[in-house]
C-alpha cells in the first residue's frame, strides 16, 4: 500500500469499484463504520459534536454519528448547507439520522469534547471563505479533541496547502490509500496521527489508475544482501570528495555514513593538509590524494571505485565544477550535494549535459530548497511537481530535501518521505544523508532506490536518538539500528 492517490485518482478508484460492483452506498457506510470504530478505539465515550458538510464527506459524518449514538455516546449533529439539498449516498445516510440536525454555526463547538469534522473532503479547489471560513477557524481555536474525516477541512489532498483556514487534527482517518496532502507539509502537520482504512475497494481499481507517487518506506525499495561467500569489493567501494583543511567534517560524517550503510570500503580524496586532518580522525576510513580534478579523474580509473560522493563543504568554484565533471566522465554513481550543486548555478546545462553523457549509471543530486532553485528555473507547481521536472531535466534522481523531502526519477516515478524528525534540522544532518546515499549505491542499487531507502535510513537513525540533543555527529552509529528497521519492515510488508 505504497501508492498515494491524488483526490482525482480517488474518485477514479469510486467509480471503478461501482463498475466492479461494489454499492457506492457501501463504501459510505464502510467510511463511516471505519471512522466510528477509529474514534471509539482512541476516546472514552464524551459529549461529541459531528460537524456535516453537504457532499459525500458530510455523509461519512451522518454514518460515524448514527454509529456512535449506537453505543451510547452522547452525540450531537450539525449540517452546514440545507438537509433538503443533500443528494445521493449523503441524502439516503441522513434519513438514516434519527437525531435532530442543527445548523453549524461556531456557537455549537462550546462544550463539545470531541469534535468530528466531516464538512470537507481532500478535493477541495477553492479557498475556504465567508461563514465556513469562521466555522473551520472555530475548530481549530476549540478546547476539544478533533477528528478528521479523509483531511482537515480545508486541507488541499493533492499538496498539503492550507485553502485559507484549516484545523490541526488530533487523528485523521482516511480510506483505501493516503494522498499527497497527508504527507507533504503543513498537511502532515494538521492530520495528526493518521489511520488508513479498508473500505472495500478492490486492489484491482489500480491497474487503470497506474499510480507513479508513492510512500517511501521499506517495501518500496529492499536493500541488497551481502553474499554469504562474498569480500569487501563486492560490497563496493565509495569515494568521498573532501573540503579543504579547515572545512573536513562534512566529509568525515559522510564517509563514516556511507560505510555504516554497508559500503565495502570507504575512502576520503583530497588535498595533502586535508588528509592530515582527517588522519587525525580516523581509522577504517582511507585517504587518497587527490589535489586536483585530473588527480581526482585519475583516481577514478580504478573502476572498484564505483560511486562518489562530492559537494559537502567543498566550497564552490572552479576546483568544485572541474571536479564534479570529472566524476560524471568517470562513469561512477555519484551523489551531487550541497556545493556541487552551487557552483553550477547559471551553468545548469553543463551539468545536465555531463549526465546525459553517460546514462549507464546513476546520478543522485539532493539539493534543499536554496540549492534547488539556484540550479533548477522557477517552476510553479508543488515540491513534488517541481522534483519531477527537474529530475526530467537533468536526467538524474533529484531528492528535495525538506520535512516532507521529495524523491523524483526521470522515468516520472516520485515519493514522499514521511518519518523525518525535526530535530534532523541541524547542521550537517545533509552531509550525512549523502553517504548513506553514496554507500547504497556502492552496494548496487539504483539511484531512485538507494535516494528513497537513504531518505528513510537517515530519518529512522534520528527516529532511534533516544532524547533530545541529537547532532549529525550522532547519526553515523544510529545507521545500524535504523538498518534493522528497515530489514524488519520489509519483513512486515511481506506479511
Amino acid at each position: 500500500m505504497f501508492e498515494l492517490l491524488t483526490p482525482k485518482q480517488m474518485t477514479e478508484a469510486d467509480k471503478a469499484a461501482v463498475k466492479a460492483g461494489v454499492p457506492s452506498l457501501r463504501l459510505m457506510q464502510n467510511a463511516g463504520i471505519a471512522a466510528a470504530d477509529a474514534i471509539r478505539a482512541r476516546f472514552s465515550p464524551c459529549r461529541t459534536l459531528v460537524l456535516c458538510g453537504p457532499g459525500n464527506n458530510g455523509g461519512d459524518g451522518f454514518v460515524v454519528a448514527r454509529l456512535l449514538t449506537e453505543k451510547g455516546w452522547p452525540v450531537r449533529l450539525a449540517l452546514f448547507g440545507e438537509p433538503q439539498k443533500l443528494k445521493g449516498d449523503a441524502a439516503a445516510n441522513a434519513k438514516r439520522w434519527h437525531g435532530l440536525v442543527e445548523p453549524a454555526t461556531p456557537h455549537l463547538l462550546e462544550g463539545a469534547e470531541l469534535i468530528v469534522d466531516a464538512l470537507l473532503g481532500a478535493g477541495l479547489d477553492r479557498e475556504v471563505a465567508g461563514s465556513l471560513a469562521e466555522l473551520v477557524a472555530a475548530i481549530d481555536r476549540a478546547d476539544a479533541a478533533k477528528v478528521a474525516i479523509d483531511v482537515p477541512s480545508g486541507l488541499d489532498g493533492e499538496t498539503g496547502e492550507v485553502r485559507g483556514v484549516a484545523p490541526r487534527a488530533d487523528l485523521t482517518v482516511s480510506f483505501f490509500r493516503k494522498k499527497p496532502g497527508h504527507l507533504l507539509q503543513p498537511g502532515r502537520a494538521l492530520c495528526g496521527d493518521l489511520v488508513l482504512a479498508d473500505i472495500g475497494i478492490p486492489e484491482t481499481v489500480l491497474q487503470a489508475i497506474r499510480p507513479r507517487l508513492f510512500e517511501n518506506r521499506p517495501g518500496l525499495w529492499r536493500l541488497p544482501q551481502a553474499a554469504p561467500d562474498g569480500h569487501k569489493y563486492g560490497r563496493g567501494h565509495c569515494l568521498i570528495v573532501s573540503g579543504p583543511p579547515l572545512r573536513t567534517g562534512a566529509a568525515r560524517l559522510a564517509a563514516l555514513s556511507a560505510a555504516r550503510a554497508g559500503a565495502g570500503l570507504v575512502s576520503i580524496a583530497g588535498t595533502e593538509q586535508a588528509l592530515a586532518v582527517h588522519a587525525a580522525h580516523l581509522t577504517a576510513i582511507m585517504l587518497k590524494p587527490a589535489a586536483t580534478a585530473g588527480a581526482l579523474a585519475g583516481l577514478l580509473e580504478d573502476r572498484r571505485l564505483n560511486a562518489v560522493v562530492a559537494g559537502p563543504a567543498m566550497g564552490i568554484g572552479p576546483m568544485t565544477h572541474q571536479s564534479v565533471l570529472a566524476i560524471l566522465a568517470s562513469g561512477a554513481a555519484a551523489v551531487l550535494d550541497a556545493d556541487a550543486i552551487s557552483t553550477f548555478q547559471g551553468d545548469g546545462r553543463a551539468l545536465y549535459g555531463a549526465i546525459a553523457e553517460r546514462p549507464d549509471r546513476p546520478v543522485v543530486l539532493t539539493p534543499h530548497d536554496g540549492e534547488f532553485d539556484r540550479l533548477f528555473p522557477a517552476w510553479s507547481g508543488t515540491r513534488i511537481d517541481r522534483a519531477l521536472q527537474a529530475a526530467r531535466l537533468c536526467g538524474a534522481t533529484v531528492l528535495l530535501k525538506g520535512s516532507d523531502t521529495v524523491i523524483a526519477a526521470p522515468d516520472g516515478r516520485a515519493a514522499i518521505n514521511a518519518n523525518a524528525p525535526a530535530s534532523l534540522a541541524t547542521a550537517g544532518s545533509g552531509d550525512a544523508l549523502a553517504g548513506i546515499i553514496g554507500g547504497l549505491l556502492a552496494r548496487g542499487m539504483t539511484g531512485f532506490e538507494a535516494a528513497c531507502a537513504g531518505a528513510w535510513l537517515h530519518g529512522e537513525a534520528a527516529n532511534a536518538f533516544d532524547g533530545p540533543g541529537l547532532t549529525a555527529d550522532d547519526l553515523p552509529g544510529l545507521i545500524p539500528k535504523a538498518l534493522a528497521g528497515a530489514v524488519a519492515g520489509f519483513q512486515a510488508e511481506e506479511v
